[in-house]
């Protein structure tokens, strides 16, 4: 894997670093996936110890995370329903399979950590997949999901900013434009997935005693702006990436 010079943690430096390597996401993917991956298991440090955790990578994809994570003695395992991003790298990672996040391959209690990167976005059912990484992840364990809320600038995707108009209508425009429907094509492999709806279902699952909540955060923030995840409205449209963190009871 790629090491990068990684700005402080917490930083506007960092923050600065991560915006400018997103801007290369789709021509140089190498570089923005593996820093990415870097700078977020740096994050996951601050909540739990990785060397020898058992860990689940739901939406894995070509193995960018699988790398970091091995590099940090974590024991790993991924999955991701998409063959072309299973093989985006020219072949298949070991301990990578082909699986639905709706309906995680795992035994109940069976890894220390549950985590996704930018997959909730991409399912119809947020939810179920977050109710599958909390079964999947023992009691003490930790669950970490990330997603790009639907009406941050990059909500869309490849299609923003058109989505601010709609997500169908954005994505019809692409085609037109392109020859060809949008990988993230909205209501087949693009949904709308708000903060607010997903702390819903925060307060649900801690109201009944099934999580704990560690943290809820911007993901590319700096450590003074994290406030703005806490302002409804506001923290759909200037997130960009939210983060939440639980701790299985």
């Amino acid at each position: 894997m790629t090491e990068h010079l990684l700005a402080p943690a917490g930083s506007l430096r960092r923050s600065v670093q991560l915006f400018q390597a997103f801007r290369v996401e789709q021509s140089d993917p190498d570089f923005f996936y593996s820093m990415l991956a870097e700078d977020s298991l740096r994050e996951l440090g601050r909540w739990m110890n990785l060397d020898g955790a058992t860990v689940v990578d739901v939406g894995g994809g070509p193995g960018y995370f699988a790398d970091a994570f091995a590099a940090a003695g974590a024991r790993y395992a991924g999955l991701d329903p998409d063959v072309g991003e299973l093989t985006a790298r020219g072949g298949v990672q070991v301990n990578t399979v082909r699986a639905s996040g709706l309906e995680l391959p795992l035994a109940t209690g069976s890894v220390d950590l549950a985590y996704s990167s930018n997959v909730l976005e991409h399912v119809p059912a947020p939810e179920t997949m977050a109710e599958e990484m909390v079964r999947v992840t023992r009691p003490g364990g930790t669950v970490v999901l990330s997603w790009t809320p639907w009406l941050s600038p990059w909500g869309g995707h490849e299609t923003s900013p058109w989505h601010y108009l709609g997500g169908r209508r954005a994505a019809d425009r692409y085609a037109r434009t392109h020859g060809h429907r949008p990988k993230n094509d909205f209501g087949r492999t693009l949904f709308a997935c708000s903060v607010g709806r997903m702390l819903a279902w925060v307060r649900q699952a801690r109201a009944e005693g099934r999580v704990e909540v560690v943290e809820v955060l911007p993901r590319y923030h700096p450590r003074w702006a994290t406030w703005v995840v806490r302002v409804p409205a506001l923290r759909e449209v200037v997130s960009w990436n939210a983060v939440i963190v639980l701790r299985k009871p």
